[in-house]
């Protein structure tokens, strides 16, 4: 053995056999350490929902509803974390005063192994006192839901009022509470239908963090078909019986109520109700006239109307009628 170590060329292939373990080693270290490397991925997972934890008895405003989560780590974590979604974005209020803080956004039940950001990292809150407060609710619909020719009669709403919880500045800054109907073009008819209320600020801002009790009411809507009352104007035709003069006409109809579209019915400043003079005779003076309806529209009401004719009577006048009833005198005598 001894004269093995002194020999020179053992020594020289022993020392290059090191050489070959060491560059091996050293290869499968390098070859690990890629493997390991190219093993982590990062992955976002967007819109994950942010838990509040705060005392019930305040209200929180500023706090958004979701925030996104990024992890850095092992491919079978990384993936495990996002199959499960086990894991809670919260912020922690509950030991905060009222007013306004900044709050970080923390994550809980998630791997030491990974690497984790939360964009917003920080949120801009504002704890305010719990108010609740009655408003009375403003029914509103669409007339261009409505067919043409009708128009809304009345809007109702069951209850009148809600109530609504929410911060205290919220509270001051409602300035509308609306139920607004919504539905299909061309209504004829009236309807009840239910109706989400929304809270809005001056400009119409929907305020998103109050709580409306009840959250939904009931809306009555009336409808009417268009109409437009217009005077009476009668004008005679025809010519009156030999024997009778007529002087004036007069109805107790003194005015007609128009119905249909708005463009045709505005237009219409009266309705004219034709007499004819040929139908008075000396016993009878009052005539049934049935009104038509004006080009355009769809009714009139009342369909009929009573004329009576202011007449003076010629007894000395041959009238035709007195002409026959002579004629039937002479042919009995005969």
């Amino acid at each position: 053995m001894d004269k093995m170590m002194d020999n020179r060329w053992f020594l020289r292939i022993t020392a290059l056999l090191l050489a070959f373990l060491l560059f091996f080693s050293v290869q499968a270290d390098d070859n690990s350490a890629v493997t390991t490397d190219t093993s982590r991925v990062s992955e976002v997972i967007e819109e994950v929902e942010l838990e509040v934890y705060h005392d019930n008895s305040l209200m929180v405003s500023g706090v958004p509803k979701t925030a996104d989560l990024h992890l850095s780590g092992p491919v079978s974590v990384v993936q495990t974390a996002r199959q499960l979604e086990d894991f809670t974005l919260f912020v922690d209020l509950r030991n905060l005063p009222m007013g306004e803080h900044q709050v970080p956004i923390q994550t809980e039940n998630l791997s030491e192994q990974l690497t984790v950001r939360v964009d917003p990292a920080f949120v801009n809150v504002v704890i305010e006192e719990r108010v609740s407060q009655e408003f009375r609710v403003d029914p509103e619909i669409n007339e261009r839901m409505l067919a043409d020719g009708y128009i809304l009669d009345n809007v109702s709403v069951d209850p009148e009022t809600v109530i609504v919880t929410g911060p205290k500045s919220m509270i001051d800054a409602i300035s509308f509470v609306k139920a607004t109907v919504s539905g299909e073009q061309g209504v004829k008819e009236s309807f009840n239908t239910a109706a989400r209320v929304r809270v809005l600020a001056e400009d119409l801002t929907k305020l998103e963090s109050a709580e409306i009790e009840p959250a939904e009411v009931e809306v009555a809507v009336e409808v009417v078909e268009y109409s437009k009352t217009v005077p009476v104007r009668i004008e005679p035709t025809g010519k009156a019986g030999t024997g009778i003069t007529i002087k004036n006409w007069t109805t107790t109809t003194e005015e007609i109520q128009i119905f249909g579209p708005k463009s045709v019915v505005d237009e219409i400043t009266e309705y004219v109700v034709e007499a004819d003079a040929a139908l008075v005779t000396a016993k009878d003076s009052t005539l049934e006239v049935e009104l038509d309806i004006p080009a355009g529209a769809s009714a009139v009401s009342p369909g009929q109307v009573t004329v009576e004719a202011e007449t003076v009577i010629d007894d000395s006048a041959k009238r035709p009628t007195d002409q026959k009833d002579s004629e039937v005198v002479d042919n009995t005598e005969s």
